[in-house]
């Protein structure tokens, strides 16, 4: 890996394109460097993984208000749709619009953090609906998939977006145009132009993540994908973007991000070296955001040491600063201790979310938010006696470079009712792939079987993991059947009223 320094530039400087970041990045992306054995079995994991949430949370309300308004934009020859037949397609920003809402709903697909974070499974609606459209093999999948992941979690590595409450898919709207440009064999020329363009449009802020926490959720990363697809045919086309757009002294990093005196070192492959960044991302086991994932084990753990848990006096979940001023007591989201929040905001309350697992030793994507759930009366005392503080040792843990070090979780003091207290610690969740128990393909299977039980057909399922699979094997014709179809009956039509 090599590190790119990026600053701002005055545009008296004519900064050479070669010395611009998104020329580098796009250069990465047009290159073709063979993609390694280990990298193509997570890809082909992730893309099992994304299947089974999108298909999970299929009929609820925001994955069905995009197929509605992806279904108004059929294509011969376009690109599937999760939950429809094989005869539905639809043009290809739209279908990546309907499946990156219905994968992202229910937050439970893979995650990267680091100085910023990011669900770089994102990437993949996008680049599948692309080469699905335009007729692609399955290894020209692959490495655009394996791009897209590679630019967004270098990103992720080395800019922070939210410290300035920009919304992490201000990183995921280049990696996808890049992906995108790997995928057609785009120049660089092209694919750098896509890039900028792709920037310039997904700069959002963090109000999506913040108070009551609606829908826009799971649309917002769906938005980004399909915004990236709309940037790389104007660049095809053509058209240029707003350059340098990263160190333009008009760009995000001069207004958005660090300012004018920003300086920041992004990770980049030498040419020639494999695209592994894939390999640093981590799925989840539970369906909540990533910090909680090692809370929820640990809270598994912790309730066979307490004996009682309505003699519980009070919880302090010491960690680190992101989980704190993100999904705990930090934030100042008096929404994070309302009984009656919205889904999306309780699977942001590390308050709600330890309290459930403690109670209940599972977690469930739909059961454990239920509302008649979270209005019990037990649950909301034992969840308002939660607060969480940060701890520097678990702050510095939470941005190590070193995986040795590395941690996502935290140490939580129960203090009893008779001033006894019981206290552990976990620094990473069991599905971590250094964790206690670490996700292989089996448990994706099994993950992806769990989720589609009863919603679609044991045959249906056989077909889509053996396809899938065969991933680099495939040719254009069988990477169009990667989908997962429900019964026509099974699929929720969605709301009938809106313009299209």
């Amino acid at each position: 890996m090599k590190l790119h320094e990026l600053r701002v530039h005055a545009s008296a400087d004519n900064l050479p394109r070669e010395d611009q970041l998104a020329w580098k990045m796009a250069a990465l992306a047009a290159e073709d460097v063979p993609v390694e054995d280990a990298v193509a079995e997570m890809a082909i994991n992730r893309i099992i993984d994304n299947a089974a949430v999108a298909i999970a949370s299929v009929n609820r309300a925001a994955p069905s208000c995009a197929r509605a308004q992806a279904l108004a934009h059929p294509r011969k020859g376009g690109a599937a749709v999760f939950g429809a037949g094989a005869h539905v397609r639809v043009d290809c920003e739209w279908a990546a619009w309907a499946n990156g809402t219905a994968v992202r709903e229910l937050d439970f697909h893979d995650t990267f953090l680091a100085a910023d974070y990011a669900h770089p499974g994102d990437n993949i609606p996008p680049v599948l609906a692309v080469a699905q459209q335009t007729g692609r093999d399955g290894k020209a999948l692959l490495s655009g998939v394996v791009t897209g992941y590679e630019i967004q979690i270098d990103l992720v590595k080395s800019i922070c977006l939210h410290a300035h409450k920009i919304d992490h898919i201000a990183h995921l709207g280049p990696s996808a145009a890049a992906g995108i440009g790997t995928l057609l064999g785009l120049p660089a020329e092209t694919t750098y132009q896509a890039i900028q363009q792709a920037l310039h449009v997904t700069t959002t802020t963090r109000q999506s993540r913040k108070g009551e926490i609606s829908s826009w959720k799971a649309f917002a990363p769906a938005h980004a994908g399909k915004l990236a697809i709309e940037a790389v045919d104007r660049a095809m086309r053509g058209e240029g973007a707003p350059s340098p757009i990263y160190e333009g002294e008009d760009g995000p990093v001069a207004w958005m991000l660090d300012g004018k005196d920003a300086v920041y070192h992004v990770p980049l492959p030498e040419p020639g070296e494999p695209r592994r960044a894939i390999l640093d991302s981590f799925t989840k086991a539970h369906s909540a955001e990533y910090q909680s994932q090692a809370l929820i084990d640990l809270a598994f753990r912790m309730r066979k040491k307490v004996p009682d848990l309505d003699a519980i006096e009070r919880i302090v979940i010491h960690t680190s600063h992101h989980t704190h001023y993100v999904i705990g007591t930090g934030a100042n989201d008096p929404q994070k201790m309302d009984p009656n929040a919205s889904r999306e905001t309780l699977d942001h309350s590390i308050m709600y979310i330890f309290a459930v697992a403690l109670q209940d030793g599972v977690w469930h994507h739909v059961r454990s938010y239920a509302p008649e759930r979270a209005r019990r009366p037990d649950t909301v005392r034992l969840w308002h006696s939660i607060g969480t503080t940060e701890d520097a040792a678990w702050t510095e843990r939470y941005h190590q470079t070193d995986p040795a070090k590395l941690a996502f979780g935290g140490r939580v003091e129960i203090v009893m009712k008779d001033g006894s207290v019981i206290a552990d610690e976990l620094a990473l969740a069991d599905a971590h792939s250094a964790g206690a128990r670490p996700f292989a393909r089996a448990d994706y299977i099994a993950k992806f079987e769990t989720l589609t039980e009863g919603l679609i057909t044991a045959s249906e399922s056989r077909r889509f993991l053996e396809l899938v699979q065969d991933l680099p094997a495939l040719d254009a014709r069988r990477v169009a059947e990667i989908n997962v179809a429900l019964d026509a009956a099974a699929l929720s039509d969605g709301p009938k009223e809106g313009i299209f």
